[in-house]
Formats: C-alpha cells, sequence, structure tokens
C-alpha cells in the first residue's frame, strides 16, 4: 500500500448543483491528505484506488462520489488522474452492521465510529489477471 486515508464527513457527489460546493469539498479532501501524505507526487506509474463509503439513510450514488475525491488528488498524490488505472469503489450502510475484523485498521477506526465516512486506499496497479480470476 502507498497511502491510505479516511475522509471523516458525508461525501458530495459530482452531481450537486452547486459548483462552489463541489470545489469546497475538494478542497476539504486535499486538507484531509495533506495532513498525512508529505511524499513528492507519484509521477511514472499507474495507480489502483479503492475507495468505501460508509453511509447513513439516501446516500449518494457510489459512482458520483469517486471522480470528486480523484481529482482532488492531483496535484497532491499523483501528477495526473490518467494515472489511474483501476478505481474499486463500495458502499456499506451502517446501519447493516459491518464486521470490521479484518478491515484495515483506519477503516476499522470509521465502522467503529460508526459516522458517516469514506476511506481510501492507493497501491500500485496490478496486472488485469490479477483482479480478474
Amino acid at each position: 500500500m502507498l497511502f491510505e486515508f479516511l475522509i471523516e464527513r458525508r461525501p458530495l457527489s459530482l452531481q450537486t448543483k452547486s459548483r462552489e460546493n463541489l470545489q469546497q469539498w475538494k478542497s476539504f479532501v486535499a486538507s484531509e491528505v495533506a495532513k498525512n501524505w508529505h511524499l513528492p507526487l507519484i509521477a511514472e506509474k499507474y495507480l489502483h484506488i479503492s475507495i468505501v463509503y460508509l453511509c447513513d439513510d439516501a446516500p449518494p450514488d457510489v459512482d458520483n462520489i469517486v471522480k470528486p475525491i480523484l481529482d482532488a488528488l492531483v496535484g497532491l498524490i499523483y501528477k495526473d488522474d490518467e494515472q489511474v488505472a483501476d478505481v474499486e469503489s463500495h458502499r456499506r450502510y451502517l446501519s447493516d452492521g459491518i464486521d470490521a475484523t479484518n478491515l484495515p485498521s483506519l477503516l476499522q477506526y470509521g465502522v467503529l465510529k460508526g459516522e458517516e465516512c469514506v476511506y481510501v486506499k492507493i497501491e500500485d496497479s496490478l496486472s488485469l489477471e490479477t483482479y480478474l480470476l
């Protein structure tokens, strides 16, 4: 794993009517990342991004929260979002009860806190067959 972080806030959808709110969301995500990312930009590799949205009622569509998060990482984690070769996106309802036993510790924290949040993990992209077999 290259990096992981937790956004302790409900995500904003790409479909929001307010472009200003969307820009504020991206800035918030970038500020959360900047608290713990102190390395140079990743420039010469393809990346695999995993996103887990722990939600309450009436969440935004899981596909609509991905792009704003990826955009917020450009120029901070990676040079260009064309480096993102793979994206996994998951949404789970906190009310369903989530077994956190085998989850990464930061995601366990999000589950145990019991409030809406988004876990993001950034890794090197692997060969296609690794994901499909």
